[in-house]
């Protein structure tokens, strides 16, 4: 199969990384890609807004399907366009990427559909937890609760472009993100996963588009993860279905795990990033058959298939991200540290004649492997350590806990 991967993030490296590995795949694109997807794929130079560009290759490659990586163009509609013209796509429509594209949109579904969520709040008062509606590159998300925290996000969010504001109770516990790939009706979970969203150890700082992952949540196994999907995933499926935009594509659940039992803090309609990075290379068998199947419509016959092991990723980031980004610092190492086993995904890289140099905020996403979560967290940080450039800031605490044995519990019923 000839397939085009839209995208260049660290998300879309893990993805083409294991789409390659594929026996069925003759062809992997990927635009506009990077240069660690340029190891695995040929790149080209189109944004992943531009739905023209996209339409216009995805013809001359004559590819066989679309993975479209990023929200943005989902919520803009390039999987409606691809469809248009006759090209299977793994993606959601834009009446079904609003479940992501408009906060207040998601809690109309969720609360049609039955799914325990936060409460929606009409005063801005602590403790509360104020969101931008609309897309914010994971940015837009603030927890008050003092009424200074609360100016300050009002102040944030008024300045933003992410359109109106949506105030929700304030939920206590452990986070879980959880993916499914979806077919319009029914739900195949992935394993789960947990990420880091501030920019700084012991949860410090503003949020970000994400500083690292783990997987999988122990206390957040195959059997809990498949009652989740049915609680959660099935009932906005067919929701979404009954209005007449079904899901195809993969439905992400932010779930806060409360003494209550499990709440949905918000929905994603593509991979999370980091959370990809961790997830993608615990799975053994074949992605691109999976996501053909639900691009198809029917993922029954589909079994996925994981290895007994856990991954730990570390997100490296520009000096002063999320505020400010760094273009043409030299990086040094990534060859020394994929030696040590460690995969290194490029998220805002690019080349200067032969060195390769930062081009973004997060710039690489490491991830190690192992029997456990302390001995991938271990081959993280080792490869971590090998890698260099200007101003380079990571978390040093990702998976810590987890590493020390503190899981979570699947408390009471959803």
């Amino acid at each position: 199969m000839r397939v085009l991967v839209v995208g260049s993030g660290g998300r879309e490296h893990a993805l083409a990384w294991k789409l390659a590995q594929s026996p069925t795949l003759t062809e992997l694109h990927v635009a506009p890609g990077n240069p660690g997807i340029a190891a695995v794929a040929e790149c080209h130079p189109i944004r992943p807004e531009d739905a023209e560009g996209l339409l216009g290759l995805s013809r001359s490659l004559d590819v066989d399907l679309v993975v479209v990586g990023p929200e943005l163009p989902l919520v803009l509609g390039l999987a409606d366009a691809l469809r248009r013209f006759g090209f299977l796509v793994f993606g959601p429509s834009a009446a079904a990427a609003r479940i992501e594209g408009s906060k207040a949109f998601a809690k109309e579904i969720m609360a049609a559909a039955g799914v325990p969520t936060s409460a929606r709040l009409a005063i801005a008062r602590p403790p509360c937890v104020m969101k931008a509606d609309g897309l914010a590159a994971g940015k837009g998300v603030y927890v008050c609760r003092s009424e200074a925290e609360v100016d300050e996000a009002m102040r944030a969010l008024q300045g933003g472009a992410a359109g109106d504001v949506v105030v929700e109770e304030l939920l206590e516990g452990p986070e879980v993100s959880l993916f499914a790939i979806c077919d319009g009706r029914s739900a195949l979970p992935l394993v789960s996963a947990q990420d880091f969203k501030r920019a700084f150890a012991r949860d410090e700082g503003p949020n970000t588009g994400g500083m690292g992952a783990y997987a999988p949540v122990s206390g957040v196994g195959a059997s809990e993860a498949r009652a989740l999907v049915e609680a959660v995933h099935i009932p906005v499926l067919a929701e979404l279905a009954s209005r007449g935009a079904p899901f195809v594509g993969l439905l992400y659940a932010g779930l806060m795990l409360t003494p209550e039992g499990p709440r949905v803090l918000e929905f994603n309609c593509r991979f999370g990033d980091p959370e990809t990075q961790a997830v993608v290379p615990l799975l053994e068998g074949d992605l691109l058959e999976v996501l053909v199947a639900a691009a198809r419509g029917d993922v029954s016959g589909v079994e996925l298939r994981w290895l007994p092991d856990a991954a730990v990723t570390v997100v490296l980031a520009a000096e002063m991200y999320p505020v400010e980004t760094d273009r043409g610092s030299v990086i040094e190492g990534v060859d020394s540290a994929a030696a040590m086993g460690a995969l290194v995904f490029h998220a805002g890289t690019a080349r200067h004649g032969d060195r390769l140099v930062t081009n973004g905020g997060r710039i690489l996403a490491v991830t190690g492997r192992g029997p456990s979560i302390a001995d991938a967290r271990t081959a993280a940080y080792d490869a971590v350590g090998r890698i260099s450039f200007p101003g380079m800031r990571y978390r040093s605490d990702i998976a810590e806990a987890a590493a020390a044995g503190s899981g979570v519990t699947v408390a009471g019923g959803p």
